[in-house]
């Protein structure tokens, strides 16, 4: 008898979802035919097709159930594409050394290329990927750190880039130049040559940390040191 009522829940349940899979478009209203635990078996099913399906039948299937997603599943989906495009195109400039077509993409990640075009074109304003960009520019005291370090072991290409990172981060338009051709560096028409500042020791090294960054009485970080009286 219970195997019985068993085989007719399992049969109700089947034709419950097979109704849902014939709409157009799936509803929250459309789910209310499901009891709870028929709900996560159905969801389940959802997901495991999505796992599978690629190209235009993918753009379809999401289109099936855009409806029922919430914000996070919208997210999740945006940054999977957004990941596989950027992987796509870097592995596909190294290996054919040029700009991918969008077709070529299509082919490998599995995305149609309406998706494709569509995401390319309104990336730039996605509110995930300007906080990318965020996170990005977050790590950019890190890097900095990193190129000072460099910079004071007398990396003359580092210096240059820390010396133009730091004036414009504080907006100064000073005389400082660095010339990598000759390798050396100029500060108000005092000249230092690589080879002088891989002789100093130390301390020395130390100082002309202390001369090239201070701060002033704002806290601001200064890239040449003020003239004292």
């Amino acid at each position: 008898m219970k195997k019985k009522t068993g085989l007719q829940k399992f049969t109700k349940f089947e034709i419950k979802k097979k109704s849902l899979w014939e709409l157009k478009q799936i509803t929250h209203e459309a789910l209310d035919i499901l009891t709870n635990d028929e709900r996560n078996e159905f969801l389940k099913e959802v997901n495991a097709k999505l796992a599978i399906v690629k190209g235009n039948e993918r753009d379809t299937f999401l289109k099936q159930f855009e409806l029922i997603f919430c914000d996070e599943t919208k997210n999740q989906l945006w940054e999977y594409n957004h990941s596989q495009i950027t992987s796509a195109i870097s592995t596909l400039l190294q290996e054919c050394g040029r700009m991918p077509s969008k077709v070529e993409i299509a082919n490998k990640t599995g995305l149609s290329r309406p998706t494709i075009d569509k995401h390319l074109k309104e990336y730039a304003s996605n509110p995930l990927y300007i906080q990318e960009i965020e996170q990005f520019r977050f790590m950019t005291a890190k890097v900095l750190s990193k190129v000072f370090t460099f910079a004071i072991n007398g990396d003359i290409r580092a210096c240059k880039l820390y010396l133009e990172i730091a004036g414009n981060m504080n907006g100064l338009n000073n005389s400082t130049t660095i010339n990598n051709q000759n390798n050396f560096i100029q500060i108000n028409g005092l000249t230092i040559s690589q080879e002088q500042i891989q002789q100093l020791n130390a301390k020395q090294k130390a100082k002309i940390k202390d001369i090239l960054t201070y701060k002033d009485n704002n806290n601001i970080i200064r890239v040449i040191a003020p003239n004292k009286k």
